[in-house]
């Protein structure tokens, strides 16, 4: 590809590499001297025509279905609560990822990203969740949500994961979403925050002066992925649990916040992924809140592959397991969640 307009007057330079070609474009080309012969539509012209206007379209056609640009929007536009300092880590976030406007299907997915609350994943448990949900046709929200970090204790990353859930609620018909089909998704310690809203949460407060607190903060369906889900031994996150609660948390305070314990009839539909080579969170605290789920007559789905270490991701390089995407991908359609 070369640029015209770069360079010294009548220089050429590629606009990839910088370089000059072996040539220069000094003078206009001279008229030509005999007549410009007719072009002939044959039938392997017009082919070539026709394909050439066929791609045009389909070019111009993605360009104008494809997802929107993320845009990223403050959780609480009117400063956090409770917040520490200022600044990213401080100021909780929303990043928006709308799929094309002809694939969505109004069901949106709230993501925390893991971290062992001391940090997040926002890459390959943010952003690349967001990309993937966007070919479901699934809005996303990745949250970056308050954490032990910057010293913020329980309940503050709860009541950042219930102000999205209530978010995306109260803002549905501006996003195109269904109110009655907003779920959450979480990795390793953001499955920790998934699950507790999905055990803790309230139908909002109708006389709030804030309308987005008059909502609920029910997810609808709930996706757990790797999650940290007790802080009981043997299979409890103890780096989980001291960032959340400190380092003098009592057994009531760990056994409360052990959600395992928390679930009821009224904790939503849940997808559970693990593997078993998983060190980091053993797959016993998926198991333990499956079963739990399954006591509760909640519909639940467990999967525990056998290959793969903490923290995967969407698992793309890793044979086996890297199925669960399409695994989860065939629960929400079951559930009615996607077309």
């Amino acid at each position: 590809m070369w640029d015209l307009a770069g360079g010294k007057k009548g220089e050429v330079r590629s606009i990839v590499t910088g370089r000059r070609p072996n040539y220069h474009i000094r003078q206009p080309l001279p008229a030509p001297t005999s007549p410009i012969p007719p072009i002939t539509m044959t039938h392997e012209l017009a082919r070539r025509l026709g394909q050439a206007l066929l791609m045009s379209v389909l070019l111009s056609a993605t360009t104008m279905t494809s997802a929107a640009e993320p845009k990223t929007e403050p959780l609480w536009p009117a400063g956090a609560p409770g917040k520490l300092g200022e600044g990213r880590g401080h100021e909780p976030t929303l990043t928006i990822w709308q799929p094309a406007a002809d694939k969505a299907n109004g069901t949106a997915i709230v993501v925390c990203p893991g971290g062992g609350y001391g940090g997040l994943a926002v890459d390959h448990e943010g952003r690349q969740i967001g990309e993937w949900l966007n070919t479901l046709g699934i809005t996303a929200f990745v949250l970056e949500y308050r954490h032990g970090g910057q010293n913020y204790r329980h309940p503050i990353p709860l009541g950042d994961a219930h102000r999205a859930i209530r978010t995306v609620r109260a803002r549905a018909k501006e996003w195109n979403i269904d109110p009655a089909k907003i779920g959450i998704l979480g990795f390793s310690a953001g499955g920790h925050l998934a699950s507790t809203a999905s055990t803790k949460f309230d139908a909002g407060k109708q006389d709030a002066a804030d309308p987005i607190e008059r909502v609920g903060s029910r997810p609808d369906f709930a996706v757990l992925v790797y999650p940290v889900i007790t802080f009981i031994e043997p299979s409890a996150n103890k780096g989980s649990a001291r960032n959340l609660l400190g380092p003098d948390a009592t057994p009531e305070q760990l056994a409360a916040l052990s959600n395992e314990t928390q679930v009821t009839a009224n904790t939503p539909p849940t997808f559970l992924m693990h593997t078993s080579e998983d060190a980091g969170v053993p797959p016993e605290n998926s198991i333990l809140y499956y079963l739990a789920l399954k006591k509760a007559g909640v519909p639940a789905e467990l999967h525990i592959y056998e290959v793969g270490r903490h923290g995967l991701g969407l698992a793309a390089d890793t044979n086996g397991t890297r199925d669960w995407p399409a695994a989860c991908a065939a629960w929400l359609k079951g559930r009615g969640l996607l077309k």
